[in-house]
């Protein structure tokens, strides 16, 4: 039995976020009723082109295991039925512009006195309180207002984006997180409650460590592409043939990879023996290191770094990535039941068994007049 049998959940979700935790709520085994509007549904059907049954491939992948009911929530009858389900709801996820909810008579105040039991999740762009409350936000937007996109790129370089939707994402994993917190809750005080969560706090919260570093100690963040501002030698390097990257995070496995490049004198050369000497003289350092890994091929590299206990990694493409027999091993592609396209799991395993989608993704409105299913 998947842990959230028997948790109901209805999610008005659009694009990415909402939809995200969703989903991990329905791989994960609830039961999850996706509210969409009638002209169009979810927005995210048409992000792309046609992949199956007319929707795109993001609408498939953040949507499988879900019901569609499409219901008109400016008019009467559709709040009506939203209610009717909310009745039998423990979850309400949603990411509603900021003041829709409220002028639809949804807000969270509201809602929750007339679903008690009900675990009312609004994800937000800024926040729920301050100046920008009531503003809309993107992905990029928040990474580059939350400071990640400042931290992320070459030194030399500009600005950069993070290649996933690590906001939208992550704030779909903290609304999961606070919902489940607040079913615990509920265990014992019998009552639901409101649960806020923001792209804003989710973009500030992964920059934890440079946003400490600057307000506790003064530093201010710089770029460092593939490497660490605290090891040496800690990135990206060039083999013969392809990029890999070399993590020594002590002496110890600095030495192991001074022996392996045929480079042992830097064990006690006093430029190189520590780490904070290694920080001081890193041109020194990676200029001779940088040449002896340009002389042999990735694989060689590979292969004897990792059996003398060098971590190490190729630089995957998303092609090469999907072949790697570890990533298959783990199952992390599944295809959802009665499907013939694959989709990425939900990176969580249960007594070994890792939660497939049950379905693919649904039709708009597909589920017409739906409730949930009788326990």
């Amino acid at each position: 039995m998947l842990p959230l049998a028997g948790i109901k959940v209805v999610e008005i979700g659009q694009v990415f976020a909402g939809p995200y935790a969703g989903a991990i709520l329905a791989d994960l085994g609830a039961e999850v009723i996706k509210i969409e509007k009638p002209d169009g549904g979810d927005d995210a059907r048409q992000m792309g082109k046609a992949f199956r049954r007319g929707d795109a491939l993001n609408f498939v992948e953040f949507n499988r295991g879900k019901k569609s009911v499409a219901l008109d929530l400016k008019s009467r009858e559709g709040v009506d039925a939203l209610h009717a389900l909310l009745q039998h709801a423990d979850i309400l996820v949603h990411n509603m512009r900021p003041g829709v909810p409220e002028a639809l008579g949804l807000g969270p105040a509201e809602t929750t006195a007339r679903h008690p039991q009900l675990v009312y999740c609004a994800m937000g762009a800024f926040g729920h309180r301050g100046p920008m409350k009531d503003r809309p936000g993107y992905e990029p937007l928040l990474q580059a207002y939350g400071g990640l996109s400042s931290i992320t790129g070459a030194p030399d370089g500009p600005p950069v984006r993070m290649g996933s939707s690590v906001v939208d994402q992550g704030t779909g994993m903290w609304t999961v997180i606070g919902a489940l917190a607040a079913l615990r809750r509920r265990e014992v005080t019998g009552r639901g409650g409101v649960v806020n969560t923001s792209l804003l706090e989710t973009a500030v919260a992964w920059g934890n460590q440079k946003i400490a570093a600057w307000i506790n100690q003064g530093q201010k963040p710089v770029r460092h592409a593939s490497g660490h501002p605290d090891f040496v030698p800690y990135e990206a390097f060039d083999a013969a043939d392809g990029p890999f990257l070399i993590c020594c995070g002590n002496d110890r496995l600095f030495a192991k990879l001074a022996r392996e490049v045929g480079h042992a004198e830097w064990i006690a050369d006093p430029r190189f023996a520590t780490n904070r000497a290694r920080l001081g003289n890193k041109d020194a350092l990676l200029a001779p290191l940088r040449a002896a890994l340009l002389a042999k091929p990735r694989a060689h590299w590979l292969q004897a770094l990792v059996a003398a206990g060098v971590p190490c990694a190729p630089i995957n493409t998303i092609e090469e990535l999907v072949e790697e027999p570890q990533v298959q091993a783990m199952g992390m592609l599944v295809t959802p039941p009665g499907e013939d396209y694959r989709v990425v799991a939900t990176p969580i395993s249960f007594d070994d068994a890792r939660p497939i989608p049950r379905a693919g993704a649904p039709t708009l409105d597909q589920h017409r007049g739906a409730g949930f299913d009788e326990d």
